[in-house]
């Protein structure tokens, strides 16, 4: 006589495989992510030091800063509007970087804008009657490039005049986005291997309870502090 249950068991063993090669593929992509994001965690981190710890003094980067002044004569750049102008200076002088704007411009006569990137900033300043530009270059040294490169999005929420005009700036920030996407893909992949084994669960509700709480308090809990 027949089992009933065999029809059943081609199925379960399907079902079986299906888990067992997303376990695989869970483990690969949960430790290929976190090699290939290593360096970028490791960046942030210690830019993030930095931020916090600003009277250690390898991060006390400003003081080690070089300025530099010099001049380019220049052709007025034709008619259009002020980002265009700028890009047509920028190219004659040679330089590459995020346009930012520090002054409202009143007087057409003269044209000041900065160029920036991590570890150089340039303030443009040009006559467009005497077809010259003088530029201030500032060049930080390793510490001041990766302060910066924890803020460099190139766009200013406060600024509308503010928006990425620099392709390496649009590749940060979508390198960025890919960071943030990658952890979120690493915490989930790491919640299911956690999840698995049974043993260390106890200890994992622990530490993602207090985690939850205390990222809980400052995302939420600080707005009942009076």
């Amino acid at each position: 006589m027949l089992s009933v249950t065999k029809p059943a068991e081609p199925q379960k063993a399907r079902s079986r495989h299906l888990a067992d090669t997303f376990e695989i593929w869970n483990r690969k992509i949960h430790y290929y992510l976190g090699l290939y994001f290593l360096f970028f965690l490791w960046l942030f981190a210690i830019s993030g030091f930095l931020l916090n710890h600003p009277a250690w003094s390898f991060s006390k980067f400003i003081p080690d800063r070089r300025q530099t002044t010099f001049e380019r004569p220049i052709q007025a750049p034709p008619p259009g509007g002020d980002l265009a102008q700028a890009r047509d200076i920028m190219r004659q002088i040679g330089l590459l970087g995020e346009i930012e704007w520090t002054t409202t411009r009143t007087d057409y006569g003269h044209f000041d804008f900065r160029v920036s990137r991590p570890g150089h900033v340039f303030d443009i300043k040009t006559d467009l009657v005497q077809n010259r530009a003088a530029v201030q270059r500032i060049e930080d040294n390793m510490w001041g490039i990766m302060f910066n490169l924890h803020t460099f999005t190139g766009v200013r929420m406060t600024d509308a005049r503010y928006q990425r005009d620099w392709t390496l700036t649009t590749v940060w920030a979508l390198s960025m986005d890919a960071v943030a996407a990658g952890l979120v893909i690493m915490v989930l992949s790491g919640f299911y291997m956690w999840w698995g084994l049974r043993q260390k669960r106890l200890l994992g509700l622990i530490a993602l309870a207090l985690g939850f709480l205390s990222c809980g308090f400052f995302a939420v809990g600080l707005r009942w502090i009076y």
